[in-house]
This record gives C-alpha cells, structure tokens and sequence, in this order.
C-alpha cells in the first residue's frame, strides 16, 4: 500500500525535470535564424565591396602601367619637336649654292642659338667649370694633372664641356687638374 501512495503522490523535482526550460519570450530578442541570415546578409555585402575595392585596385594599376608605357615611349617627344628646326636650318644652310664664309658664319651662329634654347627648354643644362674652381667628381672629369700655382685639386683648363639633364650627369666636363709645384 506504500507503494501505491508512492507512485499517485506527485514529486515535484519530477516535475522540474521533465518539463523544458522554458525560454524568454523577449520579441526584442531575434531568433538565431534570424541572426544567422543578418550575418549572411552583411558577409554578402561586405563580400561585394571588397570585390569592388579590388576591381577598382586592379584598374589603377592597370591605367598606372599604362601610363608609364606612355612616358616611356613618347620621353623624347620635347626635346625632338625642339631639335626639328635645328635640322631644318642645317639643311638650308646646305642647300645654298654659293656659300661665303659670311653666310656661313651667321648660319651657324643662328643655328647654335636654336640648339641652345633647344637645351635650355629641354633642361639640358652645360657643366662648364671656370678656371681655378674646386674639381668635383660629380660633374669633372679631370684627364691630366698639371703643375700650376694654382690650389691642388682645382680646375685649370676645360678641354670638353659637360651636360646635365635637370639634377642628373649626362656627360663629365674634361679637365686637367692643378697639381702644386
């Protein structure tokens, strides 16, 4: 009879166990479902801008060595339309038949000044060191060291001018150096 009291009796930690835990009813409080397709939602979006920064690096770039390829191929363009009337009066001087060494002397002198503002546009800039100046190895190239009352290491004599194109060495000046007696 114990038993049967036993087992109509109700026990409440019976109860507790097996009914599930009841969970929030919160409606502020997204499902996981829900979260899960937000997150795919934003990895969608964030995946489509990434693709987009990386298409647009992509074209930089690609316009970048375009570019390039450009300047390369076209660098002299300048300093050719600036050399075409050199040309051009070199020719004319030439083609005329009778010459005299007048005619001969002014073309020449009118052509060197073409040359010359050709070189100045085109920043092709002369290394033309004075007499008695410091030698710098930058810019000098010295052939022969003579004896001079000058100081040591300074320029006595320029045998060949020098070019610079902007800040950069084309071609040394030709110098002799003094050397003290």
């Amino acid at each position: 009879m114990q038993d049967q009291e036993n087992q109509a009796a109700p026990n409440p930690e019976e109860d507790l166990a097996s009914t599930p835990p009841s969970t929030p009813a919160d409606p502020a409080t997204p499902s996981l479902e829900e979260q899960l397709s937000a997150t795919e939602a934003k990895l969608a979006e964030m995946h489509d801008a990434f693709m987009r920064a990386k298409a647009e690096a992509d074209n930089v770039r690609r316009r970048a060595q375009e570019d390039v390829a450009k300047a390369h191929k076209f660098a002299v363009e300048s300093f050719a339309e600036a050399m075409v009337p050199v040309k051009d009066s070199l020719e004319m001087a030439l083609k005329v038949e009778t010459p005299t060494i007048e005619n001969l002397k002014e073309g020449v002198e009118m052509t060197l000044k073409q040359l010359t503002a050709a070189f100045e546009k085109n920043r092709l800039m002369e290394v033309m060191p004075a007499p008695g100046e410091k030698l710098d190895p930058n810019k000098h190239q010295a052939v022969a060291v003579v004896p001079s009352e000058q100081e040591a290491n300074t320029v006595v004599a320029v045998l060949q001018k020098g070019y610079m194109i902007a800040d950069r060495l084309l071609r040394p000046a030709i110098v002799t150096a003094a050397q003290p007696k």
